[in-house]
């Protein structure tokens, strides 16, 4: 592979640059994802991509690279497994994102949390699971037995897919977040039986994660995330779309308004207080916010969909 044929293509600026295939960008991600490309025309391409962004073949080829290196479970009979990544942690509201798993649990639908935590300045999601009592399994038979029990189970990126680890570390040293960044959250480690939960923080990776799920033709919820974690803003629902064999449609519209804080839900990030919060909403004692319900909801629905 001419490494610098592909860089001509897609470095020359936001005006100049042109978008390659999907297959030349599967054989691009994957040799990218083995470790094949040189550091430095690995940065180029890199940042190039965060220059020009991916277009609707690129990211299915990237896709398409990663389906084929990201270890698969055997997940249970029955609803389909709930795909929860976590990569951004808590930073002013307090991670709501167990209190959804957990809730999922309850109502039977098994969940996979999966993800990695890169950000000294957020509180890690991580810490805040050891403090409920979830911890990532050590391999995917023990990950594969939790979910057929307790229903829930965590599993670090490493153990899924090493080779998007090393593309995401770089992000210190690049400075800018890359398209790694974005296939960590569409990571499928149950193809066939899964429904992804696919977060975005910026409005126009909305319509981008839109077209790439309508193209892939599986179960997934696409929202606009709380702090970057794929959970409902507790002060105000953010639009619910969720997919299925190719079809969008919205579950639950955008709530209308200003965000104003909730007295039960502090602005407590640390991690024994939000440990507290989610234990006291589970038991009943702190009401949990709608917006989450609603979510819980529409996940469960759709985990029950042929």
């Amino acid at each position: 592979m001419s490494y610098a044929a592909l860089i001509k293509e897609i470095g020359r600026g936001p005006k100049g640059s042109r978008p390659i295939t999907a297959d030349q960008a599967e054989a691009l991600f994957g040799a990218m994802l083995d470790g094949q490309v040189p550091d430095l025309e690995l940065g180029a391409i890199i940042l190039s991509m965060r220059i020009k962004s991916e277009s609707p073949d690129e990211l299915l080829g990237f896709q398409r690279a990663l389906d084929a290196r990201t270890a698969q479970l055997q997940v249970p009979a029955g609803p389909r497994t709930v795909i929860l990544p976590t990569y951004n942690g808590a930073r002013r509201q307090p991670n709501l994102m167990p209190l959804l798993a957990l809730l999922l649990a309850r109502e039977g639908v098994p969940v996979l949390i999966q993800g990695r935590h890169d950000f000294e300045t957020r509180v890690s999601p991580f810490e805040l699971l050891d403090a409920l009592e979830i911890r990532p399994a050590a391999n995917l038979a023990e990950a594969e037995a939790q979910l057929a029990g307790p229903r829930i189970a965590c599993l670090n990126l490493e153990t899924l897919a090493p080779g998007l680890v090393r593309l995401l570390a770089l992000r210190p040293r690049l400075g800018v977040r890359s398209s790694a960044h974005t296939l960590a959250k569409l990571l499928d480690p149950a193809q066939g039986r899964s429904l992804r939960v696919v977060s975005v923080t910026h409005p126009e990776y909305l319509e981008r994660m839109h077209t790439h799920l309508c193209a892939l033709g599986g179960h997934a919820m696409l929202l606009r995330g709380t702090e970057g974690e794929a959970f409902a803003n507790p002060r105000r629902r953010p639009r619910l779309e969720v997919f299925a064999g190719g079809c969008a449609r919205t579950a639950f519209e955008a709530e209308e308004g200003g965000a104003a804080p909730i007295p039960e839900v502090p602005d407590t990030p640390e991690v024994a207080a939000n440990a507290a919060l989610i234990r006291a909403m589970l038991a009943g004692t702190t009401p949990i916010p709608q917006p989450i319900l609603d979510q819980c909801a529409a996940l469960v629905a759709l985990s029950h969909e042929a």
